[in-house]
């Protein structure tokens, strides 16, 4: 076999040796646009993971790379001077330079053939070779030539950074933080070999304009750096090398090959540097072109087959926690108004990969100085070791126990919108055990605001007096609160229910209403366009079913404004083509809820308080944009909003959300902290870990659970037990089985966190 490798990187050069070892002989040769002794960055990270994972591959270049990195355990976020430190990250840094040489020699001493200054535009030369590897670089000339075969695309992230390096001796890696009248500008900084580190300065492209930085200007970019940063340089300088002010171009290609030609490393797949994962990626995914092959010497598409299969989804879940470890630096400016202990814990738990727990694991000191300080600045007095899920919250007179929240999850099992034995259980029984705040299922206003025959109402006597009767049960026997989420279905109404059929008509469907005359699917019928009459009557609606929560006992009104639904399709561009003052702009489609919840706030008592829940993204094109949604939280929070229920998508039947771990959390976090009101988040969240991370991290104020609490009422009872948290809550039929619960959990969190420790990745120091 003769396998040609466009690109001299490392992953080329350790598929190169991985394959020729395994396969004596074939011919590989390398072709490398540059010179043997030419580098450009500085440093590369690689994880005790990915070093035992070449201590397995090969073990002589394993040696040479570990005689020549520095290793740390250790881990810095400082701001302005103040510095905290983390333990137990194991960590190298290897020289660049010095990690290509090594690879060099190991792939000499196996017999690839290696060919420097030698640029490759033309394939044709290597019509002979069985394999091609496109191993060069984000740029790939070979990847544009076939772009459309291989589905690339390309994007361009939001922030400037530019690659450095400096003298400057570092005991740990240290994230550099430092506020400028211009906005915060971050350093990434590793020692990589002894006088030697690499400082990556990131910043948004708003403070790389203010501070007049220009790309190519090395300079200019290295004296005011230098004075930004004279006091973590500490005497030493700066060190370039083409060190050019960049945006960090994320990679995708739809197809990793095309004939026999096959793309690895930055030109298949990129993930940002902040998680210290390109090098590694690429080496990684060497290895698995290496099996693939080996394994499938006759069959070069069955082995570019199993590449795909086995790497694809892994790289995928790297560069997913890369976007959003990303994600995080492009907003430091918004975090950057969190305390100093907070806003290292949101460093190091950016990715969504660390948990408070885990962390905690790696150095405990660490986790619980955290959870001091979020109960030191928590709105209520809170023993400084109380996590965070059981902590108190007030909203206006209102006070909840926990921070738990039941979402609104639709039962479907209501006649004539009355509740009865089914949904007095399901709800009585999450009260029982131990949710903070329950929020019913949307609860239509009128029956024609009803999405199913088998939804509840609130628009009649016998509605409110079984509402009453529940809520009376919840309150007497809980500590529970309990909320009712008011809405009208629009022209999502009159469908089936979910388990008799998909966003399908009934039978005999009622006259829709929407903002405008766009049918959600092409099943359902099309609405009529609300006229002013149709809105004082749904408004007069709204102003009833509030009037009659409160006469059934609720404790909070939660105005249904998301999903698609009525109000909520006067708020989204896709839904909302008016031509009329309620159409248009944010402000003007921001008419009508507004108007809704004015009213509704007028008449439901000042001292509970009221919740808005909205769509923060419609997951697709020319959807809702971000500033609308900062303008639509803004604008409810002044009409008298307590806090914003922040969920996404559901506008549309063509949507394409990207769903994930804690996926909506991001929406929570942006509404929060630039609006500056409390939020409550959802989605995917499922375990106590999870919502911890996600309060300390000020990315919301309370955690809904949907499906967890489906199948498990006892969610937060099992949780407090985990957490060893004394609930003093727990009712006195139940309280003799704390005795039995409380034990067993705790032997069982033991035995995962001792498992947990023993997988971990053994020490390369």
């Amino acid at each position: 076999m003769k396998i040609t490798v466009i690109g001299g990187g490392p992953g080329g050069l350790y598929f190169s040796i991985l394959t020729k070892k395994a396969m004596p002989n074939c011919e590989i040769n390398v072709y490398e646009r540059n010179k043997s002794d030419d580098s450009f960055g500085f440093g590369v990270v690689f994880s005790d993971e990915t070093l035992s994972e070449f201590l397995t591959r090969d073990p002589k270049s394993y040696e040479l790379i570990r005689t020549n990195f520095a290793y740390w355990d250790d881990l810095d976020v400082a701001r302005d001077g103040e510095i905290v430190r983390i333990t137990g990250n194991g960590f190298c840094g290897c020289s660049r330079m010095k990690l290509l040489q090594l690879l060099h020699q190991r792939c000499k001493e196996e017999g690839v053939n290696l060919h420097f200054e030698a640029d490759v535009n033309d394939l044709s030369q290597f019509n002979d070779s069985d394999i091609i590897v496109a191993a060069d670089g984000i740029g790939s000339q070979i990847r544009t030539q076939f772009e459309k075969d291989f589905g690339t695309n390309v994007t361009l992230k939001k922030n400037r950074f530019v690659w450095m390096g400096s003298t400057r001796p570092l005991d740990a890696f240290t994230y550099f933080f430092r506020n400028t009248p211009a906005g915060l500008i971050v350093a990434h900084t590793y020692q990589y070999e002894p006088g030697r580190s690499t400082w990556i300065f990131e910043c948004s492209n708003e403070t790389f304009e203010k501070l007049e930085f220009e790309v190519t200007n090395e300079k200019d970019t290295v004296q005011k750096l230098e004075e930004i940063f004279k006091q973590e340089l500490d005497g030493h300088h700066l060190i370039t090398n083409k060190s050019h002010w960049r945006q960090f171009p994320h990679v995708i290609n739809q197809k990793w090959y095309k004939d026999n030609i096959v793309l690895l490393g930055d030109a298949k797949a990129t993930a940002h540097y902040s998680i210290g994962s390109g090098t590694k990626l690429a080496m990684e995914c060497a290895i698995g072109l290496s099996d693939a092959v080996v394994a499938n010497q006759n069959n070069v598409h069955a082995a570019f087959e199993q590449y795909e299969k086995t790497r694809r989804n892994r790289v995928e879940m790297i560069q997913y926690a890369a976007n959003v470890s990303l994600d995080w630096f492009e907003n430091m400016n918004r975090h950057n108004q969190h305390n100093f202990l907070q806003f290292a814990f949101g460093c190091m738990t950016r990715s969504k990969k660390v948990t408070f727990e885990n962390l905690g694991i790696r150095d405990k000191s660490f986790t619980d100085k955290v959870l001091e300080n979020f109960n030191e600045i928590s709105s209520r007095a809170q023993l400084r070791e109380t996590p965070p899920a059981f902590t108190k919250l007030k909203l206006r007179d209102l006070e909840l126990n926990n921070r738990i929240v039941m979402a609104p999850m639709g039962q479907y099992s209501a006649e004539n919108g009355e509740i009865n034995d089914w949904h007095f259980t399901h709800y009585t029984s999450r009260a029982i055990g131990g949710v903070g705040l329950i929020l019913t299922e949307m609860t239509a206003v009128s029956e024609t605001g009803r999405i199913t025959l088998g939804c509840t109402g609130i628009y009649s006597k016998n509605q409110l007096y079984k509402w009453g009767k529940m809520v009376d049960f919840i309150h007497q026997n809980t500590t529970s609160k309990i909320g009712i989420q008011l809405g009208h279905s629009g022209r999502k109404g009159a469908i089936k229910k979910p388990w008799e059929g998909t966003n399908e008509p009934i039978d005999n469907p009622w006259k829709l209403l929407s903002a405008s005359p766009i049918p959600f699917n092409d099943k359902m019928g099309t609405p009529r366009e609300m006229t002013i009459d149709d809105m004082d009557k749904v408004t007069t609606e709204f102003v009833q079913a509030a009037k009659n929560a409160d006469e059934a006992g609720f404790d909070l009104i939660e105005l249904q404004a998301h999903h698609g639904f009525l109000l909520a399709s006067f708020l989204s561009p896709l839904t909302n083509i008016r031509q009329d003052e309620f159409g248009g702009s944010i402000d003007n489609r921001l008419k009508f809820p507004i108007r809704v919840f004015t009213e509704m706030r007028k008449v439901f008592p000042q001292n509970k308080p009221m919740s808005v829940r909205i769509s923060a993204s419609d997951w697709a094109e020319n959807g809702i944009t971000e500033e609308e949604v900062l303008i639509i939280a803004k604008a409810f929070k002044q009409v008298g909003a307590d806090i914003i229920n922040v969920s996404t998508g559901n506008t549309v039947s063509y949507q394409q959300p990207q769903v994930g771990r804690m996926w909506q959390v991001p929406f929570s976090d942006a509404v929060r902290n630039e609006v500056h009101i409390p939020t409550i988040t959802t989605g995917y969240i499922q375990d106590i870990d999870q919502i911890n991370t996600i309060l300390i991290n000020g990315k919301a104020d309370l955690v809904a659970l949907g499906r967890p609490l489906l199948l498990d009422p006892y969610f937060v009872r099992n949780a407090q037990a985990y957490e060893n948290f004394d609930a003093n809550d727990i009712p006195n039929q139940y309280l003799a089985g704390k005795s039995h619960l409380y034990p067993f959990v705790g032997s069982e969190r033991k035995m995962i966190e001792g498992m947990k420790k023993a997988l971990k990745p053994e020490s390369h120091k």
